[in-house]
């Protein structure tokens, strides 16, 4: 765990972790397969919104309502800018920015004790919100493309917590039951919060005519 731990500290290894989210920002302006009208316009204008996205999830994750004893906090509205990265962008770029995020929390407050705990923990599990694009098209797709990533989010969690730290479990519980439990008392909190502020019709209209102005094939669909 030091030599890990040390690492992600250390000036090297955030020069690392920059290096890598630099690759993965380069990988949003790479245009999907089924776009009519590539063009750098709107490639680059992908990269400004997804920039945008990883640092409005890096700046509400500051905001705690509390921190749970083992790691993991309530942060309402932290997850929301991924998936409406995935709702405006599409999936793999919403799962590409959500891997930033992962990396991003390395570099502010690593906690790492083996190298597949760290991508568990951070790329996969952030990146797994970007899985709320697959409801980007469907009816009330942002409400369930929040609800699609946080369970993305909330099963890398359960598998972290049962591989890597199910010795944390209390008497009573084993490693996969304290892990599902331990896992769904923040994130369901934090999902509850988020889903009732999303639905509130002022925000859900205006984050839906944002996806208008991004995505104009998006007005076309009927549900």
């Amino acid at each position: 765990m030091g030599n890990l731990q040390s690492f992600f500290e250390s000036g090297k290894g955030q020069i690392s972790v920059i290096a890598v989210i630099v690759v993965f920002f380069l990988l949003a302006l790479i245009p999907p397969k089924n776009q009519k009208t590539p063009g750098r316009g709107a490639d680059v204008k992908a990269l400004t919104i997804s920039a945008l996205m990883v640092a409005a999830a890096i700046v509400l994750g500051q905001f705690k309502l509390f921190s749970m004893p083992q790691g993991g906090s309530v942060t309402p509205l932290s997850n929301l800018p991924i998936v409406l990265c995935a709702y405006y962008l599409g999936t793999r770029r919403g799962v590409t920015a959500g891997m930033c995020v992962g990396l991003l929390n390395l570099i502010f407050g690593p906690y790492v004790i083996h190298p597949l705990q760290m991508l568990v923990d951070y790329p996969l599990a952030f990146g797994a919100l970007g899985l709320g694009g697959l409801m980007r098209n469907k009816k009330n797709g942002i409400v369930k493309g929040y609800i699609v990533g946080l369970i993305g989010r909330y099963a890398m969690a359960v598998l972290s917590g049962i591989v890597f730290f199910g010795s944390y479990a209390p008497k009573g519980f084993n490693a996969v039951t304290w892990s599902v439990w331990y896992n769904f008392t923040y994130l369901a909190a934090e999902g509850v919060i988020t889903v009732i502020i999303v639905s509130i019709p002022t925000v859900k209209k205006t984050l839906e005519k944002l996806r208008y102005q991004i995505d104009p094939e998006f007005a076309s669909l009927t549900f």
